[in-house]
């Protein structure tokens, strides 16, 4: 849910969405892509991949995502960022991110408030105590303090995940159609994606994964090879065994009206050939 709110941000601003994966940037060497590599080693004309995409997108939402994977370097690029609102890369040219909305994620805290979530409580009651803890382990008190605000996700409850859920079948509708297929689900199957799918601990991302393996794919073999390939509609429901029924329908081919003349009435079909 952080990453797609950061992606819904940008386009609610109708600027660019950068993110960038902190797991990438585990290693000392590795942060130099961010500003650039010191002179005299290989690519350092080049620049680095954040300061020449804020050059290119001055207006934009920055994503740091993970940002507890990242080396503590990084976070010390980012406090000159935070601070100042700019940064000179190892070429020394100056980009400015005055203009740019910059979203840290981080999943620090996220297991502990789970476990601290006493009965008849949910996470959003409890979520202060613990989650703030690990926060103040992961991070410095000089980088929080430059954060204008931190937000806390508590875990999706049922309506939210439906609508997760329906997200990703309408996403599968649209790509259905491209191929002149349409599809219902009905709302037992919906129910089921909803409670097989979701995980307390990794939220909603693998709901896409089961989606994935117990709809798409057996329809995808239909659409290829089977009663799909010319078209046609699928009625998605639940089967009393609790799997996943199709039905199927093919596409309906309307016959050729026949031809009229200029007074309406039908033209006489040529000799031999038959109505």
């Amino acid at each position: 849910g952080k990453t797609e709110l950061a992606k819904q941000l940008a386009h609610a601003m109708s600027i660019k969405f950068l993110r960038y994966d902190m797991s990438e940037y585990m290693e000392k060497h590795a942060v130099s892509r961010l500003i650039g590599a010191p002179p005299g080693y290989v690519g350092f004309d080049q620049g680095g991949q954040l300061t020449e995409d804020i050059n290119k997108h001055p207006y934009s939402v920055i994503l740091f995502d993970e940002i507890e994977k990242a080396h503590p370097d990084l976070m010390n690029i980012l406090l000159q960022v935070l601070d100042y609102g700019f940064l000179t890369d190892n070429n020394g040219r100056r980009s400015d991110f005055r203009n740019t909305v910059i979203i840290l994620t981080t999943n620090a805290g996220a297991h502990e408030g789970i476990l601290a979530s006493p009965v008849g409580f949910g996470m959003n009651d409890v979520v202060a105590g613990p989650n703030r803890k690990a926060i103040q382990k992961y991070f410095a008190p000089e980088f929080l303090n430059r954060l204008d605000g931190v937000v806390h996700f508590k875990g999706l409850d049922r309506p939210i995940i439906l609508s997760v859920v329906d997200k990703f079948l309408f996403e599968m509708e649209k790509l259905l159609s491209e191929k002149g297929i349409s599809a219902s689900f009905h709302d037992d199957v919906r129910n089921w994606i909803a409670k097989k799918g979701y995980d307390p601990k990794y939220g909603a991302r693998p709901i896409q994964r089961f989606i994935q393996e117990n709809v798409k794919r057996p329809l995808v073999d239909e659409v290829l090879f089977g009663k799909l390939e010319k078209g046609g509609h699928v009625d998605v429901t639940l089967s009393a065994e609790g799997k996943v029924h199709f039905e199927f329908e093919e596409k309906r081919h309307e016959k050729p009206k026949a031809e009229k003349d200029e007074k309406g009435q039908e033209a006489e079909a040529p000799e031999g050939v038959k109505r």
